[in-house]
């Protein structure tokens, strides 16, 4: 597949087209996730349709730049047009952004239309960038998608210390004398110019798909901004090879929505997995922490009944142990892990009893609370 790979000048293509396009979208779309408007790329994406079909019918234009430039356009005013509705009246922005949604989209499929049934239009190809078709790129528009990205990230970069204050903490950027209004303009600008670059190879419909899916699962594994933007560059990037490479290694499979799929499995696996937010480190720690609770707790129920008795070495029956944790779900469990720490021992009728080492590890816990409150017995 890999030699496939390097070889085949269309795959070869449409992979370093999807690459780059995952990679810019995943890195811009981290600022869309963090400042919780997700959907503000699915709204500038589908905002994109009108200008892209008044691209073609005013230019007569098929060239990627062109029509990219149109899709921008509609995209960009799609996008102040949400913070327009937001900042000017009581709708908020989740509506704002539906209604944008909605009309855009609405009024690009009625110019999409319309623009067919002119002279010759109807061989302009302008429905694939509905749901994407990735297989018909060529050499000169990966040159512009990757020229487009390079330019977004550089103006990235730029604003970056502006973008995260930005991003979390708008007021405080704003008591500095930061231009904040000014500043959010040049990041949709730039989400704007990621998201539109991407229409042709994964469409209008899923390319917000491809803007949060990275960003979100680059969350799960750090809580550094700069290595969030850098997880979800690479995440984007290894969906968009990825499913070019599998779409033409499957006869069938259409480029854009495997993209999409390999995106959304690479976010299933995050949470699922990711060491500090994965679903399943978390269970595994909450069940280590419930054993530890549980052991130390039954050792000191067990240093408590010593204390109750003339012998030290008085043996207790399982069923008061149970009785005292209100319950046998575990004790068993724990009395043979206190037993293979050599803090509790079992008598030959059955019975347990603390050992030497068990009332010394209860004698150094009880000193750490101590110092712990400040000198004082722990209430």
């Amino acid at each position: 597949m890999i030699p496939n790979l390097l070889g085949d000048y269309t795959l070869r293509s449409v992979a370093l087209g999807a690459g780059s396009l995952g990679a810019v979208a995943g890195a811009l779309g981290t600022f869309a996730v963090l400042r919780r408007q997700s959907l503000l790329g699915d709204a500038i994406s589908h905002a994109a349709l009108p200008g892209l079909v008044l691209a073609f019918v005013l230019t007569g234009s098929r060239e990627l730049l062109v029509l990219v430039l149109g899709a921008a356009l509609a995209g960009w005013v799609g996008a102040l047009c949400v913070q327009g509705i937001t900042r000017s009246s009581r709708i908020p922005e989740d509506g704002a952004l539906g209604i944008v949604l909605s009309v855009f989209f609405g009024l690009g499929l009625l110019l999409l239309t319309w623009a067919q049934r002119l002279p010759g239009s109807s061989q302009a190809g302008l429905d694939r960038f509905l749901f994407g078709q990735a297989a018909t790129m060529v050499g000169r528009d990966v040159v512009v998608i990757a020229a487009l990205g390079s330019l977004a990230v550089l103006g990235l970069l730029l604003i970056w210390k502006e973008a995260k204050v930005l991003t979390f903490d708008r007021a405080f950027g704003v008591s500095l004398g930061l231009p904040m209004a000014r500043v959010e303009v040049i990041l949709t600008t730039l989400l704007v110019l990621a998201i539109v670059t991407g229409l042709q190879a994964v469409g209008v419909v899923l390319m917000s798909t491809l803007v949060v899916a990275p960003a979100a699962a680059a969350r799960q594994w750090t809580d550094h901004l700069g290595r969030t933007v850098g997880l979800a560059a690479l995440f984007g990037s290894a969906s968009g090879v990825t499913g070019a490479v599998l779409s033409a290694r499957f006869t069938g499979l259409p480029t854009g929505p495997v993209i999409v799929v390999v995106a959304s499995i690479i976010v299933v696996l995050s949470i699922l997995f990711a060491p500090r937010r994965g679903m399943v480190p978390e269970a595994i720690r909450s069940f280590r922490n419930r054993r530890r609770l549980q052991v130390g707790t039954l050792l000191a129920d067990l240093q408590e009944l010593a204390d109750q008795h003339p012998g030290r070495d008085h043996p207790h029956p399982l069923p008061v142990l149970v009785a005292m944790r209100g319950g046998a779900s575990g004790v068993p469990r724990a009395l043979r892990t206190l037993e293979s720490r050599g803090w509790a021992s079992r008598s030959p009728d059955g019975g347990w009893q603390i050992t030497e080492a068990g009332r010394r590890k209860v004698s150094e816990g009880r000193e750490a609370g101590t110092a712990g409150t400040g000198g004082r017995a722990p209430s």
